[in-house]
């Protein structure tokens, strides 16, 4: 079976992840005995089959492919038209999560202006050349929520305390056997949002991402990277990766900076300040290896030591990722129906609260409302009470 497509949509989605037809040939003609041709996909009209296997790549539903309207390529529509280079090469996966949530985005600010919310910008913009040290003690003082030990619930409480003041914030979760996986950590979307991979190893990691693109959105400058601990010792980052670095450590380390300020010499006759280390950690939430990592930075902590320490650290992550896989097979054999289910992300109470009353002004209706905050329709009452 034929239909009559509009191949402009699919020539705007090529333009859009910047791919190839010979690349988007590649990726539709896997397990295909005759590979499909250009012939095949941009003829006026398609066989069904194969709009299919290019939505498998897209994921856009067929209706978008046979949409008379051309679309527009505007700065409006997506960061890959505002933006060409970025902190980290994307792969395909990273391409596919932030054209998602920009779309997400773009959806969110007309359920805004019809439910007549305000999300406008209540925190001033910043620039590179204020002192990331002075901003941070700044912005703490409205934005560091009560201290918790568990970092899961520091990263909830923060997630929470940014959407106080109209900061949306997102997570999204990769399943162990999603083929194709992103390559970055978070990103900042103008003019309010806020995305970050679930890290099921590091709650620690997940919260650094999040305040490092927290800078971001303070010096209004849109990325999207993944996170890499060496990079805090890396001298050749960008003055923008830097400060929001900078800007990171500061707002997490607050008072505990002054006892890491004075850590000199960092080797073995001293232990490596490993228990100052880690006391600074569990108060701060900043790891351990990245506080050794921002020494190294500051050369109190010689690269080969520097090596032997993460090598330790790299061993004990190890055993624990074994000692969990383990324990996930124990579970599956005991028939434990948890076992394999992908966490849910965590949903920003400014996202509950503008769905909340979209609901209530009649412009979502229920089903709307559990496919956006990702619920089932029994947990409804929980969020429309």
């Amino acid at each position: 079976m034929k239909v009559e497509q509009n191949i402009s949509r699919l020539k705007y989605l090529l333009t859009l992840y910047k791919m190839t037809v010979d690349e988007l040939l590649l990726l539709i003609s896997e397990g295909l005995k005759n590979p499909l041709t250009k012939d095949d996909v941009l003829a006026k009209e398609i066989n069904v089959s194969y709009l299919k296997r290019i939505d498998k790549v897209f994921n856009k539903g067929l209706h978008y492919y046979l949409d008379p309207k051309s679309p527009e390529v505007s700065l409006d529509a997506s960061i890959f038209f505002r933006k060409t280079r970025f902190g980290t090469d994307l792969n395909y996966g990273a391409k596919k999560i932030v054209n998602q949530f920009e779309e997400f985005k773009i959806s969110l600010s007309a359920i805004s202006k019809l439910s007549e919310l305000n999300i406008e910008r209540t925190l001033p913009v910043f620039t590179i050349h204020q002192d990331p040290k002075a901003v941070a003690s700044q912005i703490r003082k409205e934005l560091y929520p009560d201290f918790n030990p568990i970092p899961k619930e520091f990263l909830r409480a923060l997630i929470s305390t940014l959407g106080e003041k109209n900061i949306l914030v997102f997570e999204f979760v990769e399943t162990w056997n999603k083929k194709e996986k992103s390559n970055i950590d978070g990103f900042f979307l103008n003019p309010n949002v806020i995305v970050l991979k679930r890290q099921q190893s590091s709650f620690r990691r997940e919260i650094f991402t999040l305040v490092h693109e927290l800078g971001h959105y303070l010096i209004n400058e849109e990325e999207i990277e993944q996170s890499d601990i060496s990079n805090l010792a890396n001298t050749k980052l960008s003055a923008i990766e830097r400060w929001c670095n900078d800007f990171a450590y500061h707002f997490l380390s607050g008072e505990f900076d002054k006892a890491f300020e004075k850590i000199d010499k960092t080797d073995a006759s001293n232990d490596y300040h490993h228990d100052l280390i880690e006391i600074i950690s569990k108060e701060t939430h900043l790891s351990q290896i990245a506080l050794y990592t921002r020494l190294l930075f500051q050369k109190k902590i010689t690269q080969s030591n520097y090596n032997t320490i993460k090598a330790d650290f790299d061993e004990k992550y190890r055993i624990r990722q074994e000692e969990q896989e383990k324990q996930k097979e124990l579970d599956k054999q005991a028939g434990n129906k948890n076992e394999g289910r992908a966490p849910k992300p965590m949903n920003s109470p400014l996202l509950v609260s503008t769905i909340q009353t979209a609901f209530y002004e009649g412009i979502m209706n229920e089903y709307d409302v559990c496919k956006t905050l990702n619920i089932s329709p029994d947990k409804l009452d929980k969020y429309l009470q």
